[in-house]
């Protein structure tokens, strides 16, 4: 019952250079230092045995705007289609890995698989971050990243759900109250 949580795309090539991009609702960030990633899939997934035949995914981190080819992509099985052509997405070459980006994602985290934990229903696999690409759209002028900017969604009890409101930043409990200066 840990909700919401991220969702994102993953793309994966077999080493024949089919691809296929799967909706992952089960990923996250397990370390900073070498920084490492998540996803947990399904065995009969269509990427599976691509992921486990090469050790390499992208995380694509998904919007509003790419709502319905997250859901597309999570209950559409790419033995049946490419989506990619389907969806009309843009496959980006990677820098470190042989999966493809979708060009349309701010963000595309190249990862390479270190180990993979048979779980039961999924298996996890756990990564190494190669690389990392950031849409310079939203980037500010001081070189500071504004995903908020992409309208990022995340998944809840079989709920889409747009991130709008903004209630803090980090450290903002403790941080020492400005003195007003107004009217002074």
């Amino acid at each position: 019952m840990v909700y919401p949580v991220p969702v994102v795309m993953v793309t994966a090539a077999d080493k024949k250079g089919r691809d296929n991009i799967i909706t992952v609702a089960w990923t996250g960030t397990i370390c900073t230092n070498p920084p490492m990633a998540y996803i947990s899939v399904r065995p009969e997934r269509y990427s599976y045995s691509m992921i486990k035949e090469t050790g390499e995914f992208v995380i694509n981190l998904t919007t509003k705007d790419l709502v319905f080819a997250t859901d597309y992509c999570g209950v559409k099985s790419g033995r049946e289609v490419d989506k990619f052509q389907e969806l009309h997405l843009t496959r980006q070459k990677a820098s470190k890995v042989s999966a493809p980006l979708i060009g349309e994602s701010p963000v595309n985290i190249e990862c390479k698989v270190v180990e993979c934990k048979e779980l039961g229903s999924h298996h996890m696999f756990l990564a190494e971050v190669a690389a990392v690409h950031a849409s310079q759209e939203y980037m500010d002028k001081k070189g500071a990243f504004h995903l908020e900017k992409a309208d990022p969604i995340v998944y809840s009890h079989g709920m889409y759900c747009s991130l709008s409101q903004s209630l803090g930043t980090f450290g903002y409990s403790v941080k020492k109250k400005q003195k007003s200066t107004v009217g002074q």
